[in-house]
């Protein structure tokens, strides 16, 4: 198990214990981390905070990331009990429900802004407000899919924002990197979460993969979790600005 003792964790995005937020904090804890965790909004509050009690996290923040102001008053309550962070985990992407499920050249102005704005541009706010608390050796770690360099079917127009998210990590890990502060990202294979629910056919994709996929098998919540304890750990001092699929090998194929 990798050390992260005396390490502060701030994970956004937690939704549910299905989550994969949610299995990279209890990752974090198992491993030592101190948890910030933050959530969407107030219906989610029931949800979290029991996982919060879980995992002994210190602070529990309830943020809108889509809104610039809920950032600077995350940012202020970090401030006020902790100098420095040493992890930022963001799990948070969302297209409309009604953009998923058709073809893209449907997908409307309004909706296209919106996956780009909560997909991307979030981790991008968040970077800049709470950079005063990243100090050099800091790790900072998004998810994306593989529908950000394939077509999946029914993916849409969340597979061009991951497509925009994964160019961010590279573009972040340039921009921070001077700092000493690390930005990578997972690329996880499909998995049953809130999020996935809304796309069609992704138990179909998960047999495809189990069938096809070079270990036969579908991954899991914890095998996404450990690969994020590597790339937010001291383990992957000399990683920056990769995106690491744990798909059971299935990006490599041409089917």
């Amino acid at each position: 198990m990798m050390n992260m003792k005396g390490k502060t964790a701030l994970v956004l995005g937690v939704a549910n214990q299905r989550s994969i937020a949610c299995s990279i904090a209890k990752a974090l804890s198992s491993a030592g981390a101190e948890l910030i965790l933050s959530y969407a909004n107030a219906t989610l509050a029931k949800r979290v905070e029991p996982i919060a009690a879980e995992l002994g996290a210190k602070l529990t923040i309830e943020c809108d990331l889509g809104d610039d102001e809920a950032i600077q008053r995350l940012g202020a309550k970090i401030r006020k009990q902790y100098d420095s962070l040493d992890c930022i985990v963001h799990s948070v992407a969302y297209a409309p429900v009604e953009e998923m499920n058709k073809p893209f050249h449907h997908t409307s102005r309004e909706g296209f802004g919106i996956a780009l704005d909560i997909s991307v541009y979030t981790l991008i706010a968040v970077l800049k407000e709470l950079e005063d608390l990243l100090k050099p050796g800091s790790s900072v770690l998004t998810l994306s899919y593989y529908g950000a360099q394939k077509v999946v079917p029914n993916y849409g127009v969340m597979g061009v924002a991951k497509a925009a998210l994964e160019a961010a990590v590279r573009y972040l890990a340039y921009s921070m990197g001077e700092q000493g502060v690390r930005v990578n990202a997972v690329s996880a294979g499909p998995l049953r979460t809130l999020s996935t629910a809304a796309i069609s056919g992704i138990i179909d994709l998960q047999k495809q993969i189990a069938a096809t996929s070079p270990l036969r098998r579908n991954i899991d919540h914890e095998e996404v979790a450990k690969s994020a304890l590597y790339l937010l750990s001291d383990c992957s001092s000399g990683v920056s600005g990769e995106v690491i699929f744990v798909d059971a090998g299935m990006n490599i194929m041409a089917y």
